[in-house]
Parts: structure tokens; C-alpha cells; sequence
């Protein structure tokens, strides 16, 4: 859970749900794995995220020390093969900046840690094109503003009105007691965390660490990434899917995305709703895959 080791590591800082099961006998099927080229970048690609009309991808580099995480993108040339174009201008700090997402209108969403110590806050907003990022400000009325509860990863819905975001509550040494996924909802200039997010969200958030949200442009195809708890050297995050047929209702029961093997998190749909990104741990390195639902 590699976003989640990092904060740990740059923070060090100061409840758990009932167990559901998963329904693997109404997996959907996917092709075999096929890896995705950035030409002209030879590093770690993690958290990727594709623009809602496929022609942007954004990611991070590595999510832990000795690099500094920062925010990238690369544009599309085909389903499998993306032309690098740099750092994202205007928003990269010494602090960590990764898990980006964008809006249909080009609103950029990301994690940040440059102002936890004072804010106690991680989300950040501001206005992306051509590579380059302005208005950057913190997400308001999101986090608890509690020391040791980390909000990490961000999903905006395509119409920007819905961020879907963890909440990661951690022990006096920096070690995860909880990760849930959380739902919240545009309030004016500020987002306002729903009622009944718990409800809509029952059957994904277990007393291991979910995380990793990523959400069809319906609203109704969710995709996750789960890892046991407690943490050990050998632990191994998996993905997941879950859907429902009307966002009032909550999300089914998930099931395991068996055809993405390995240590593997993060996923990003691209327009046609049927493909899929996510990063992939290879040896030292992350490298970007792409599975096709049959």
C-alpha cells in the first residue's frame, strides 16, 4: 500500500467494520495484462489516473523515500503506448504530491502532505490544462482535522461533484490501524462528506485497508484496492470491483479482478468503461498495465 507507507514515513504520526464477504462467482472477465509504454520516461509510474476523454495520463513517481513524489503526464498515441511531457507545471513541492484525478471541466484533485502539520489536511483542488496547474488550495470540509487520521488517494466522479477519498487512521509509532473509503459531495466552493456514506459503502470497507477508489463516469462501477490488516513484510494488495444499479443504492458485494496478478493497486477506467490501468510492481520498480473487460 505504497501511498500509505509513504505518508507513514513522512509523518510518523498520532474502529474497525465488520468483515463482509466477497462474491467471487459474479466476477466480471478480463483479457490477459498487457504493459503500457511511456516513451522518454524510464521511471516508476504509480496512481495512474486517464483523463475522462482518454487523451491525458497523469501519475506519480515513486511513493517513497529517496525520491520526491511528484505529479506527471504523458499523452495518449494509442491504448497501450503514451508519450511523455514532463512534470505537472505549478504544483510540485519537496513535500510529497501524487493520487491525481481530474473533472470533466479540468478540475485537478490530489494528495499533498506540504501542509499537514498546521492543516491537518491532505486534498488538494486547483485548475489543470496543457500540463500546467493553477489556483492550487486545500479541499475544504473533508478531513476531521483529528492528528493521526490521514486522508489519502482521491476520486473525483467525472461531473465533479462527488470525491470518493480514505480515510487512514494511524497509531503513535505511524502504524495503520484502519483505511476506509469515504464518499463526499459539492457543497458550494466546498465539499461536505455524505450522511449515508458508510451505508452506500458497507459492503466494500472491512477491517482491512481499502483505498485506491476509482468510479465509472455512471457512477454505478466501483473499483478499489484492498490489503489484510495487519501489515507484514509479505502482504500483497489485490483489486477489486463492485457495482449497483442506482446511486441511491449502495455498492454490491466486490469481487477479486483475478487477472491483475501480482503486487498491484490504482486503478483508472478509460472512456470506453470496459478498460483498465494499474500500476504493478516489478522486482524494485512500478510499471503501468492495462487488462480489457470481456
Amino acid at each position: 500500500m505504497h501511498m500509505l507507507l509513504a505518508l507513514l514515513v513522512l509523518f510518523m504520526i498520532s474502529g474497525c467494520n465488520e468483515k463482509n464477504d466477497t462474491d467471487n462467482g459474479n466476477q466480471p472477465q478480463f483479457s490477459e495484462p498487457v504493459k503500457v509504454q511511456v516513451n522518454g520516461y524510464n521511471g516508476n509510474i504509480m496512481e495512474p489516473f486517464l483523463s475522462r476523454d482518454g487523451s491525458i495520463l497523469l501519475f506519480n513517481n515513486l511513493n517513497a523515500l529517496p525520491e520526491n513524489t511528484n505529479l506527471h503526464w504523458a499523452t495518449r498515441i494509442n491504448d497501450s503506448t503514451f508519450d511523455y511531457k514532463g512534470e505537472i507545471t505549478g504544483i510540485n513541492t519537496p513535500y510529497l504530491e501524487g493520487v491525481p484525478s481530474l473533472d470533466n471541466s479540468g478540475a485537478l484533485y490530489f494528495v499533498s502532505t506540504r501542509s499537514y502539520a498546521t492543516s491537518l489536511s491532505t486534498l488538494y483542488q486547483c485548475s489543470f490544462a496543457n500540463g500546467t496547474a493553477t489556483g492550487i488550495e486545500l479541499v475544504s470540509g473533508v478531513s476531521k482535522l483529528q492528528p493521526g487520521i490521514v486522508n489519502f488517494d482521491v476520486e473525483v466522479s467525472a461531473d465533479g461533484k462527488t470525491l470518493y477519498f480514505v480515510d487512514g487512521q494511524f497509531n503513535q509509532t505511524g502504524i495503520p490501524l484502519t483505511a476506509d473509503l469515504v464518499m463526499a459531495e459539492k457543497n458550494g466552493a466546498a465539499f461536505q462528506r455524505l450522511a449515508n456514506s458508510n451505508t452506500i459503502l458497507k459492503n466494500i470497507n472491512t477491517s482491512d485497508l481499502e483505498y485506491a477508489a476509482c468510479i465509472s463516469v455512471n457512477q454505478l462501477e466501483f473499483f478499489f484496492t484492498r490489503l489484510k490488516a495487519p501489515i507484514t513484510p509479505t502482504s500483497s494488495p489485490e483489486i477489486f470491483v463492485c457495482t449497483r444499479t442506482s446511486t441511491n443504492e449502495p455498492f454490491g458485494k466486490p469481487s477479486k479482478i483475478e487477472e491483475a496478478e501480482g503486487f498491484v493497486e490504482a486503478v483508472t477506467i478509460a472512456p470506453d468503461q470496459r478498460t483498465l490501468y494499474y500500476h504493478k510492481k516489478e522486482g524494485d520498480k512500478f510499471g503501468l498495465y492495462m487488462i480489457r473487460k470481456k
